[in-house]
């Protein structure tokens, strides 16, 4: 049985679904990593292609880029890879990424291959390995959140988002797996307070 069994059971088109309907929340809770503190409905606001008054244009900037990350990763029918997690950075932070070590490649293949591992273990430890390992120049968090969402959806498992309300205690987490290294505290705890989804009858 799988450490972390998946929570929902969607079809992807579903997910996607999902995922489209909280684009919002989503965008609003991911801009977080970049210190942006707007409030839903001014992230609303953006998302509708509009400015809000008192936000700087480089915040609204990153606002408009993580939505069209998610466009991407809910449109695209390109499994996981090295490449797809290059496009996925190079959309959210509006720059070219560098070359990756094949290291990466190998590390995301061996997972993806693995049968026993259910789609969020692998979305979960996706997540934090490539956070940790600081992939790119800029943008790692909002890469692996999205690869990481990628997998949740393209299996129908829901969605990993962290409430920002726990978004403290989250962060502590994050430096004490960025100094031991050891993923499992944190990845319990994600699984525990951060999968979304919906039970369709």
């Amino acid at each position: 049985m799988a450490t972390y069994p998946d929570r929902y059971h969607l079809t992807k088109n579903q997910n996607r679904r999902f995922a489209r309907q909280n684009f919002v929340n989503l965008i609003h809770t991911n801009s977080r990593f970049e210190d942006i503190t707007m409030t839903l409905p001014q992230t609303q606001t953006i998302m509708d292609g509009l400015g809000v008054d008192g936000i700087p244009i480089d915040d609204i900037n990153i606002m408009v880029r993580l939505k069209r990350g998610w466009q991407f990763i809910t449109a695209s029918d390109e499994p996981p890879t090295l490449d797809f997690e290059r496009q996925i950075n190079a959309i959210v932070t509006g720059r070219n990424s560098t070359e990756l070590a094949e290291k990466e490649s190998n590390f995301l293949t061996a997972l993806m291959q693995d049968t026993q591992w259910s789609a969020t273990d692998k979305a979960l430890t996706l997540l934090y390995h490539n956070m940790r390992q600081q992939l790119f120049w800029d943008g790692n968090k909002r890469t692996a959140t999205l690869a990481a969402n990628k997998i949740m959806i393209d299996h129908g498992a829901g969605l990993i988002n962290v409430p920002l309300n726990l978004w403290p205690h989250w962060n502590e987490l994050i430096n004490a797996y960025y100094h031991s290294g050891a993923m499992t505290e944190i990845k319990q705890w994600t699984y525990d307070h951060a999968i979304q989804g919906v039970v369709l009858k």
